[in-house]
């Protein structure tokens, strides 16, 4: 992880005993650049005023002309100078706020503070986490109108100096808890030369890649040089300060992964995945396009744009047969039905919300073939299972029950079918230069590519079972492939 240093006023400002990080003066710091040129710290701007053209405030700026991340950024400074600028995240912030009033019986306070992201008052810890992903700062104070409805009438940043003692510990340990919290278990011998971005939600129920699994590629980045880091939805403002984005959400052009992969290539950022991958990925009439296009084999399949297609649909593909709404991901969205009625049913169904439906041939099989693609060439191959009496190879439960997936079995690319690895490649390079993971089936008649997925499953012990840490190891060396052309131009 990178080294922690706190930026000051004076240096005697800071109980060293109490966090024992270095720490500079914002006059050495901005009059001596040369102090951190060889590191890539993370800073901690503390000031009792981030005013405007004060020491504080070039602090920030300067901090990031230098490549160096730090709290608050001038973004921050400038949204918490004036309430108009940071009235747009007040309904939140008070739905929030009223929230935990409501689930913990007590009195509101008139202020709340709350430092490094920890509520002084634990009932508001929710509360204070959220702030802290708005407005990421070492000490806020929040000026709260108590009532029915509790009214945030300021936010500010809290002088941290005029803390009693109380005060004053906690804030210190909540500053330790910040400089200190890794997602790797030993710091590397060297500072790291980049960090990556990893955009990540550890509440979603089938994400692309989990936390302990994220944790696994931090461990092995490490090795390359690579501090990894995990951000939230929140911290879209906060990207330019990372050198690479890698999304483990799961991937849809009309949520916020899009637009951070969208706010990455503004930044001439490597991400995966990009923007353009997403747009063609995420669409299966497109896709279904682009590989007849390449002469590459699909199952057959015909479009529905209205009832009137269906007779027809149902003599050419007869039934069984497989219906699927275009963007649809993870199986959901996928259905097979075995009768006119049923497919009426689901069709008339799924037209309120998509004007285009695709009809596919019914293609039965144990398995499906997954080719892990990465800038071109194999990265992993595995099979996938169907889910215990599915067809599909992951079962969406109804009534709240969690998803049911079947097992994965990981190939050594030199035992892979010569044929599979071919077509996953040729489908893969269709798309672009990233990540995706090609699916098809294997069948008396040949194979067939299913689809491409830009957001592909990369697990620790599933996907890397057979090529074990080369799979990170690779992932981690296409980010500093291209950041390293970019900064040798």
């Amino acid at each position: 992880m990178a080294r922690s240093v706190i930026l000051a006023a004076k240096v005697s400002d800071v109980d060293n005993r109490a966090v024992p990080c270095k720490v500079l003066s914002h006059r050495d710091y901005l009059s001596h650049p040369a102090l951190l040129a060889s590191e890539r710290p993370r800073l901690i701007n503390l000031s009792h005023v981030y005013r405007y053209r004060s020491r504080a405030y070039y602090a920030s700026l300067l901090a990031e002309a230098r490549g160096h991340r730090i709290i608050p950024s001038v973004e921050t400074i400038i949204d918490l100078s004036e309430r108009r600028l940071y009235e747009n995240s007040i309904p939140e912030l008070e739905a929030m706020l009223n929230k935990v009033v409501i689930d913990e019986a007590g009195t509101m306070p008139e202020l709340l503070r709350v430092y490094f992201g920890i509520a002084e008052d634990a009932r508001f810890d929710k509360f204070a986490k959220l702030l802290f992903d708005w407005y990421r700062a070492p000490a806020l104070e929040v000026a709260i109108k108590p009532g029915k409805s509790a009214r945030i009438a300021r936010i500010g940043f809290a002088n941290w100096q005029k803390l009693d003692k109380p005060g004053k510990a906690a804030f210190y340990q909540a500053m330790e808890r910040y400089s200190t919290g890794v997602w790797r278990e030993a710091r590397p011998k060297e500072p790291p030369r980049w960090t990556f971005a990893t955009l990540c939600d550890p509440n979603e129920e089938l994400p692309p890649t989990s936390v302990s699994s994220l944790k696994h590629w931090a461990r092995i980045a490490a090795r390359l040089g690579v501090e990894v880091e995990p951000i939230s939805a929140r911290d879209l403002s906060k990207l330019a300060n990372y050198d690479a984005l890698f999304i483990r959400e799961t991937t849809d052009i009309s949520n916020h992964t899009y637009r951070f992969a969208r706010r990455a290539m503004q930044e001439g950022m490597p991400v995966i995945d990009d923007p353009v991958s997403m747009i063609r990925c995420t669409n299966k009439v497109y896709l279904d396009e682009l590989m007849r296009a390449n002469n590459l084999p699909v199952p057959e399949t015909l479009m529905i744009s209205g009832m009137d297609d269906l007779p027809r649909i149902a003599d050419i593909l007869s039934f069984p047969l497989v219906v699927k709404i275009p963007d649809s991901s993870y199986s959901r969205g996928v259905k097979r039905v075995a009768t006119m009625e049923e497919f009426r049913e689901l069709v008339t169904l799924w037209l309120k919300d998509s004007d285009i439906l695709l009809a596919q041939k019914y293609m039965p099989t144990t398995f499906d073939w997954r080719v892990g693609v990465l800038g071109g060439k194999p990265l992993f191959v595995c099979q996938y299972m169907m889910a215990r009496y599915h067809w599909q190879i992951v079962k969406h439960n109804s009534g709240g029950k969690p998803p049911r997936e079947g097992a994965a079995k990981a190939f050594s690319l030199a035992d892979a079918p010569p044929d599979v690895l071919d077509i996953g490649l040729k489908a893969a390079n269709c798309i672009g230069d990233g990540l995706y993971g090609v699916d098809l089936k294997q069948t008396d008649d040949g194979i067939f590519v299913i689809e491409v997925n830009d957001n592909p499953n990369l697990e620790h012990g599933y996907e890397d079972a057979a090529e074990k840490d080369d799979v990170w190891l690779q992932l981690t060396q296409w980010f500093i492939t291209r950041l390293e052309k970019k900064f040798a131009r």
